[in-house]
C-alpha cells in the first residue's frame, strides 16, 4: 500500500490532486521548481481549504489534518525520498516534462512508481527516459477533483500489470472513479470526446458566428448541462487551453487552431484573463453569469 505520495507541480490541478490525496489520509509532498512556485501552491491550498469546507462539509479538524499531511519542497531529491508514487503535473510542454523525468530518474528510490497527469501526451513518449518503464503509466485527473472525481488510468505496452492495478487501487483510495484504458490514446477517454466539442465552440467564436455567452447558452438550453464550452474552458484554465491549442495546430488538418491560439493569447492571456485562476476569463468569478437562472432566459 502506498504511504508517501509526491505531486510534482503545484499548479491549479496539481494542487488539487495533492489536496485530495492528503484529504484521503496520505502523506503528500508538493514539489515545485522554486520558492515563488511553492508560495503560489500554498495560496492555492488555502483556496482548497475553503472549497472543501463549503462543498465537502469538511470540518475544521479535517481541514487541519489535511494540511498536516501536506509538505512542500524545492529540492527534487529531498521531495522523493522514500516516495511510493510520484504524480507528475508539470506544464504540458514536452521539453519540460523530458527534463523533469531525466532528473527524477536519477534521484527516485527504485521502488517508486511514476505517473503522468499529462492531458495530451501518452506514457510511451516518456517511458524510456524515466529509467523504469515497467513502473510508469498515466494517471489523469479532471479539474475540480473533489466533484469531478474521475481518474483515467492508462499504461503503455511496457507497463507492468501489477503496477497498473496498484495505481487503480490508489485512485479508488483517494475517492476517484477509476476509468481504465486498455491501450494508449492521446486525450484519453474524456478529452477525446471533449476536445472536438471545445474546438468547435472556439472556431465559432474565432469566425464571429456567435459570442461565447450565446454559444454556451445554446448548449445549456439544448442539453441541460450546467455550463457550456466557454465555462468549461475557464475551469480548465486558458493558459493550459492555449498551450494545447498551439500544439494541436501543428497536426494535419488542424491549421485553423492557429487562429484560435492567437485570439486566445491576444484577447485573453495578454489581458490576464486566465479563467478561474485569475477570477476572470470568458466569465467573471466567483459568480459567473452562466450560474444565474436568468442566463437561460435572455
Amino acid at each position: 500500500m502506498f504511504k508517501k505520495i509526491v505531486v510534482a507541480g503545484g499548479g491549479t490541478l496539481g494542487s488539487q490532486i495533492a489536496y485530495q490525496t492528503a484529504y484521503s489520509g496520505f502523506q503528500v509532498v508538493i514539489y515545485d521548481v522554486n520558492a515563488a512556485a511553492v508560495a503560489a501552491a500554498k495560496r492555492r491550498i488555502a483556496t482548497w481549504d475553503q472549497v472543501y469546507a463549503q462543498e465537502m462539509n469538511a470540518t475544521p479538524a479535517v481541514i487541519h489534518d489535511t494540511n498536516e499531511h501536506l509538505s512542500f519542497a524545492t529540492d527534487l531529491e529531498t521531495a522523493v525520498e522514500d516516495a511510493d508514487l510520484v504524480i507528475e503535473a508539470v506544464p504540458e510542454v514536452l521539453p519540460i516534462k523530458n527534463d523533469f523525468y531525466a532528473s527524477l530518474a536519477k534521484v527516485a528510490p527504485a521502488k517508486t512508481i511514476f505517473t503522468t497527469n499529462s492531458a495530451t501526451f501518452v506514457p510511451s513518449q516518456f517511458a524510456t527516459i524515466t529509467g523504469r518503464p515497467a513502473q510508469f503509466l498515466a494517471l489523469h485527473f479532471t479539474n475540480h477533483v473533489w466533484e469531478n472525481n474521475m481518474a483515467e488510468v492508462m499504461g503503455h505496452p511496457g507497463t507492468d500489470e501489477a503496477v497498473y492495478q496498484q495505481v487503480v487501487a490508489f485512485a479508488h483510495q483517494i475517492g476517484m472513479v477509476a476509468i481504465q484504458l486498455h491501450k494508449e490514446q492521446s486525450a484519453y477517454v474524456l478529452n477525446a470526446i471533449l476536445v472536438p466539442f471545445i474546438d468547435a465552440a472556439l472556431m465559432l467564436w474565432v469566425h464571429g458566428v456567435a459570442d461565447p455567452t450565446a454559444i454556451d447558452r445554446a448548449w445549456m438550453v439544448a442539453t441541460g448541462a450546467p455550463m457550456g464550452p466557454f465555462g468549461i474552458l475557464d475551469e480548465i484554465g486558458l493558459r493550459n487551453a492555449y498551450t494545447v491549442m498551439l500544439a494541436a495546430s501543428t497536426e494535419s488538418g488542424k491549421g485553423g487552431l492557429v487562429d484560435v491560439a492567437h485570439k486566445l493569447k491576444i484577447e485573453m492571456l495578454d489581458q490576464n484573463k486566465l479563467g478561474l485562476e485569475s477570477n476572470q476569463g470568458f466569465y467573471s468569478y466567483p459568480a459567473p453569469a452562466f450560474a444565474s437562472a436568468k442566463f437561460l432566459q435572455e
